[in-house]
């Protein structure tokens, strides 16, 4: 298991502190985090997402999205079976799970969709209008010494 010591990102960085407690949260909960259910997270875009959730035995019933400021926990929770069944060997886990996913800023969930045993659940990337980079022209200087002029000239009538 590898440490890193993200200390001088406290020292030198301005803004990124949510990051840096973010990678060290995932270093130290990185032995903590259950196996079980597997999953896949793939690009389906460039700013889309989707995390495949193996889910066999659960039904849509039991299953639970739940997306709070920029955390997305899947849960599943299985009813207790009332009648007694002797297995031989048992192999498909119907056990609970919880899954967290932290999200990026203005990621969302799109879409979720149970399909032959997985939960697909679709996530884009929607930066805002005002966020998003805008070429700003550059002028010769003219315009803004005429404009300048007509206000001393209104100011002075």
């Amino acid at each position: 298991m590898r440490n890193f010591d993200f200390s001088p990102l406290y020292r030198s960085a301005i803004g990124f502190d949510r990051m840096a407690s973010l990678l060290d949260a995932m270093n130290t909960s990185e032995q903590k985090q259950p196996a079980y259910p597997p999953y896949d997270i793939e690009l389906t875009g460039e700013d889309s997402y989707r995390i495949s959730m193996a889910v066999a035995g659960f039904d849509q019933s039991e299953l639970d999205i739940q997306v709070e400021q920029n955390r997305l926990t899947v849960s599943g929770n299985k009813p207790e079976a009332n009648e007694q069944r002797n297995f031989l060997h048992r192999g498909i886990a119907a056990r609970n799970f919880e899954r967290r996913f932290q999200l990026a800023d203005h990621v969302k969930v799109t879409d979720a969709k149970l399909e032959h045993g997985l939960l697909h659940i679709e996530l884009v990337r929607e930066i805002p209008e005002a966020m998003k980079p805008r070429k700003v022209e550059i002028s010769d200087g003219k315009l803004l010494q005429h404009a300048a002029g007509k206000t001393a000239d209104s100011e002075a009538a």
